[in-house]
């Protein structure tokens, strides 16, 4: 019996060598090497314990048959099922590379792998994106570039290729990218965002307008869409439809502010008060929006008559960012209170840092820009008023003499 499993593990060994030798040979690929020598140390440690008489323990089989036998047939085996063995090695070479901080190294490896194996999808993606990390981004392209050729449903590489020519600053290749990627996958938020931001950086808001209503069919609780959606009417100056969507962003999720703020300013611009105090109360949570809430909530006061509360909310947005003073001093409706106002020490006062992306910063200057505008309308129909009213009286006294 002994002698029997001998003589099948000397064939069976014997002839997964033959396989192996010629795999070798016939994609001329070096990493068969290694498990050659697996399988010749094997079939040499049996045939030592054959010449020897010897017995070899349990253990010292098992690692017999697992370096001659196992090991070969487990290679054959995810071959049969298209698994490039000599792709798996190199990607897990790479990868044991990088978990050792050693880029350049892994990089190598798969340099060589797609090297040896162009149409290795594993092998393009994994540099692609080692360069991109490493700010290559013409290379990383060029890498998901290949990746697409040999995966057409890879959408995500799609995506990766728009954000890297949208970093290099190629908008228009960037945005019709992006285009085609969301007639094929219309419900790939990051996608339509991306976009959205081209859109509104070309000032093409109607556009912008038209891919958000789309992505809201497959992302109707979107805090995003109907925030970014926002930012677009305001812009369109449909400040109807910008209330709307910033009202349904805030519903969503009541822990960012952005959308609050914003509200605020649209109150502001419809002389509603009560609603502006509101929503400008609510945005006082916000760390970047806090100095300007409280200098909104100090122009509401103003308004109302109340300069004591004025002075105080005034006061806190100097003290949460003293540049909040110069900005009040060029404020005529803060001249009445000039004289309260904290003076902060502008040589240690330390520029905030902002948060906010371009377009959400254009939109609240817009908005501000607009409720000053608004407010001169406001004083200018009233002081036009008022000296209609004095000409009409003025004209009746002379009547009257």
């Amino acid at each position: 019996m002994m002698l029997a499993e001998k003589i099948i593990f000397n064939i069976l060994a014997f002839s997964l060598f033959v396989v192996m030798f010629f795999k070798m040979i016939k994609k001329n690929d070096s990493n068969y090497i290694i498990v050659l020598c697996m399988q010749a140390l094997g079939i040499t440690i049996n045939f030592i314990e054959i010449i020897f008489k010897l017995q070899l323990g349990a253990f010292m089989k098992i690692f017999i048959y697992l370096l001659s036998v196992i090991i070969p047939m487990i290679i054959i085996y995810i071959e049969y099922k298209n698994i490039n063995f000599s792709e798996l090695v190199y990607v897990a070479l790479s990868k044991s590379a990088m978990l050792f901080g050693d880029s350049k190294l892994a990089k190598n490896f798969l340099i060589k792998l797609v090297t040896k194996y162009p149409e290795s999808y594993i092998g393009h993606k994994m540099l692609a994106k080692l360069y991109e990390k490493e700010g290559g981004m013409r290379k990383a392209i060029d890498e998901y570039v290949q990746v697409i050729d040999i995966n057409k449903q890879d959408y995500n590489s799609y995506y990766r290729i728009s954000y890297l020519l949208n970093e290099l600053d190629k908008k228009d290749e960037a945005a019709q990218m992006l285009e085609t990627l969301l007639r094929k996958k219309p419900e790939m938020l990051e996608a339509t965002t991306l976009l959205g931001d081209i859109y509104c950086e070309q000032e093409r808001y109607k556009e912008a307008a038209n891919i958000y209503n789309d992505a809201l069919k497959y992302n109707p609780a979107s805090y995003e869409l109907y925030y970014n959606m926002g930012i677009v009417y305001t812009m369109l100056n449909d400040f109807q439809n910008a209330k709307i969507c910033y009202e349904k962003a805030s519903a969503i999720n009541t822990l960012l502010y952005n959308s609050c703020y914003n509200l605020g300013q649209i109150s502001f611009i419809y002389n509603d008060l009560e609603e502006a105090e509101k929503y400008f109360m609510q945005a006082i949570n916000d760390n970047e929006l806090e100095p300007k809430a409280y200098y909104n909530l100090a122009k509401i006061y103003m308004l109302r008559g109340d300069k004591e509360n004025a002075i105080k909310f005034l006061n806190v947005a100097i003290e949460v960012d003293p540049y909040m003073y110069k900005k009040a001093e060029a404020e005529p409706i803060f001249i009445p209170i000039k004289a309260y106002m904290n003076f902060p020490n502008l040589e240690e006062a330390e520029e905030r840092k902002v948060t906010l992306t371009k377009k959400e910063r254009k939109a609240q200057k817009h908005l501000e820009e607009t409720t000053k505008l608004v407010g001169k309308l406001s004083r200018n129909e009233q002081r036009v008023k008022k000296e209609y009213i004095e000409k009409d009286k003025q004209n009746e006294r002379e009547r009257e003499e």
